[in-house]
């Protein structure tokens, strides 16, 4: 498969949550992640990564995403994804009881590829935004 056809493979695995075993088949085994929100900060591997998102859909079960672009940069080594992540809170877990509330939440993920597998991924996402929607913060 291509850069892009994994990156995408990926993307739509990690974010209807099902976790690093899926996940790892586009990616290479100590694959890292980034990202300057709060409520990620101790997460540093993509496996990681993949696995919050899978425990994300717990509190939000109907948790989906709306892809808005997606474009490759072979120069770079890279892909990027522009979406909404879209969920109500409804489901057990999360930092307070179900709120019934509603997230819209824009995202970018940065994928950069060695060979054509994920080497590392950087997610840019207002964390703050996305709990006071939530009413977690």
């Amino acid at each position: 498969m291509t850069m892009p056809e994994n990156a995408r493979a990926f993307f739509d695995a990690c974010e209807t949550g099902k976790g690093w075993s899926a996940c790892k088949t586009w990616c290479h085994d100590d694959a890292t992640f980034s990202c300057q929100a709060d409520a990620l900060a101790e997460v540093t591997s993509l496996l990681g990564y993949a696995e919050w998102m899978k425990a994300l859909l717990g509190p939000i079960p109907d948790g989906r995403y709306e892809l808005k672009a997606f474009a490759t940069d072979t120069d770079r080594g890279a892909v990027v994804a522009a979406a909404v992540f879209h969920g109500t809170h409804t489901g057990a877990g999360g930092p307070v009881p179900a709120t019934g509330k509603r997230v819209a939440a824009d995202y970018v993920y940065v994928m950069k590829f060695d060979g054509t597998k994920i080497r590392h991924m950087t997610k840019i996402w207002n964390d703050g935004h996305s709990l006071r929607a939530l009413g977690w913060a």
